[in-house]
């Protein structure tokens, strides 16, 4: 198994990206610390692992938070060897030219912030640690305008950025600094967002995962595992001579516009050849 003996750390760890993340580090031996502020999904993963799993709670925005969770983690194990910087949220929606002070700096705090403490307060129990290496989530939405809100976006922005200048500040401990950018993946960042009810928001997942089937080449929507095999691989000794960059896992969303890789999408010249062979005739 890939990480036997190894000590993990992941946040937003009780639902989607990051509890897939949980599963696959401890079904490979790793010793997981799950962190979420959700208690009772933490605790209903940790029940059933044979303490191969212990949650904390953690809100990461919180920078007394972080430390303890990764104080704890390190004094039960005797250091950390995997950091999965994942908690996030959808953020304050509003536009640049609506949004209130308090709304980005929420943003910021909860997406990006985060990841810099979590990183601040890992790296001195990772020091030394042979293989040892941080993943933070970032997002398609880094690259550009059309996947997200304002402010979540360049927080994802800002954690890619955040990613290369650690892995150039810790090179020097051999801890390796990588980020994933999942895309459209069918987990409940979208519908919590929301606060709709129960009852809506399994019908929010339905209409996510219709949606999702195709926004992207790939003809499915993007699960919570694509995400966590992606980390893996990342937090694994395959991946040694990987550092300081990101892994894009979007089934091609990134590559263009739909009628790039869609032929029944009419491109933006059709208009055009229309014409040209109207006047042809």
């Amino acid at each position: 198994m890939r990480f036997s003996g190894k000590t993990a750390v992941v946040t937003g760890a009780a639902s989607g990206i990051g509890k897939a993340s949980v599963l696959l580090l401890a079904a490979e031996g790793a010793h997981v610390f799950a962190a979420d502020i959700d208690e009772a999904g933490g605790a209903e993963l940790a029940a059933g692992s044979n303490g191969k799993i212990t949650f904390q709670r953690c809100d990461v925005t919180s920078t007394e938070d972080i430390k303890a969770l990764m104080d704890r983690a390190a004094a039960e194990t005797g250091g950390i060897d995997i950091v999965f910087n994942n908690a996030g949220a959808g953020g304050d929606g509003a536009p640049i030219d609506e949004i209130e002070p308090e709304g980005w700096d929420l943003t910021m705090d909860l997406l990006l912030r985060s990841v810099a403490f979590g990183i601040r307060y890992a790296v001195p129990h990772m020091k030394g640690r042979s293989g040892a290496s941080i993943i933070n989530t970032s997002s398609v939405a880094a690259v550009g305008p059309g996947y997200s809100p304002n402010a979540y976006a360049v927080a994802k922005a800002g954690v890619l950025h955040l990613t290369k200048m650690a892995a150039a500040d810790l090179a020097k401990h051999q801890i390796r600094v990588n980020a994933v950018q999942p895309g459209f993946i069918n987990t409940n960042i979208f519908t919590s967002a929301l606060e709709l009810s129960e009852e809506k928001e399994e019908v929010g997942k339905a209409m996510i995962a219709h949606m999702s089937a195709g926004a992207q080449p790939v003809a499915r929507g993007g699960q919570s595992e694509d995400i966590a095999n992606a980390m893996a691989y990342l937090a694994s000794e395959d991946a040694s001579f990987v550092n300081g960059t990101s892994i894009v896992v979007d089934g091609g969303i990134t590559i263009g516009p739909k009628y790039s890789w869609d032929d029944t999408e009419p491109d933006m010249f059709e208009a055009l050849r229309a014409l040209a062979e109207a006047d042809q005739a």
